[in-house]
């Protein structure tokens, strides 16, 4: 799979382009690197929850990508300095959205409790960033057309964010190009016509 297919695919699950995108594609070139630190707590939190959107079966989940780990790497290198914040904060945003939804916290919530949170944030966050994309529309073209790179936009939802960053983590890792999707490593043969079944994993390569 291209990296651009990833990104149209990830857009579509999310509601919003990648965010980030405009470093990604030129290798996280961000020259505004962030002060936030990520505690060994956090990286575990961000594992749990990347397992959440794509958990383990007969192949791995996001756990066995590091999850955490990449997403660390991902908010200091690529994110604006307003992503930055939205995004530590959301880590406790999430923390009390769960107690306040099962009365417990995140990390000893069931999986289905895990699971009925993020669907309920999911949903709150796609309508975050549809109103956000709305009203920041002619905002955005007028800075884009005047060059003005010191523009401020509105943060982007910090679970739009974790799970843009689950998805994108996990299908550009090991296990999940290798296992996860089929993969052929190139060069390898060519086979003009290959025949499909239903229930086939997609190609990575």
């Amino acid at each position: 799979m291209e990296r651009r297919e990833l990104l149209k695919m990830i857009a579509l699950a999310t509601g919003s382009i990648m965010i980030g995108s405009e470093f990604l594609l030129s290798g996280c070139t961000n020259n505004n690197p962030s002060s936030i630190l990520f505690s060994n707590d956090d990286i575990l939190f961000l594992d749990e929850v990347g397992e959440t959107i794509i958990p383990a079966t007969s192949t791995p989940g996001a756990k066995a990508a590091e999850i955490g780990k990449f997403m660390k790497v991902m908010v200091t290198d690529c994110y604006t300095e307003t992503d930055q914040k939205a995004f530590i904060e959301g880590i406790a945003k999430l923390e009390e959205a769960c107690n306040k939804m099962h009365k417990v916290g995140f990390m000893k919530a069931t999986p289905e409790q895990r699971k009925t949170l993020l669907i309920a944030l999911d949903k709150e966050a796609k309508k975050y960033q549809k109103e956000k994309n709305d009203k920041e529309k002619d905002e955005r073209a007028k800075a884009n057309k005047e060059h003005n790179k010191t523009f401020v936009f509105a943060p982007n939802h910090y679970f739009t964010m974790m799970k843009q960053l689950t998805l994108y983590g996990f299908f550009t890792s090991k296990p999940g190009a290798t296992q996860a999707i089929r993969y052929m490593a190139v060069p390898g043969k060519w086979e003009a016509c290959i025949p499909y079944k239903k229930g086939d994993k997609v190609w990575a390569t």
